[in-house]
């Protein structure tokens, strides 16, 4: 499948990526949602042709910190790297780059 393919929204991975208000210091829980909606901002163009992201807190900690869903159907670990194996990307690699970003954009966000 070639990576300049923009697909549907309804075709499109779902990555839902939990975040812990703790990574945003003692005081994160206070503006925790308030930086998820900033980080999903910043996510909007990345692999946004195969991907649409979804950046919540982490409130329940029994709740995987990641989770693919393609069409509201959860996905397991080898159905996301078949899935992003058709673009051109394996998983492992995907998920260091989300958690570079998350890191980047929680200094940012502290003006770090």
């Amino acid at each position: 499948m070639s990576q300049n393919q923009v697909l549907p929204d309804e075709k499109k991975l779902t990555v839902l990526c939990r975040v812990e208000p703790g990574c945003l210091g003692p005081d994160g829980k206070n503006y925790i949602e308030e930086f998820c909606r900033f980080a999903e901002q910043a996510f909007t163009e990345i692999d946004r042709d195969f991907v649409h992201w979804l950046i919540v807190p982490r409130y329940d900690k029994s709740l995987p910190e990641t989770q693919y869903q393609l069409a509201t159907k959860n996905l397991t670990y080898q159905q996301a790297c078949k899935y992003l194996s058709l673009f051109g990307k394996e998983l492992d690699e995907f998920e260091s780059h989300l958690n570079e970003k998350l890191a980047e954009l929680i200094d940012q966000h502290l003006g770090r």
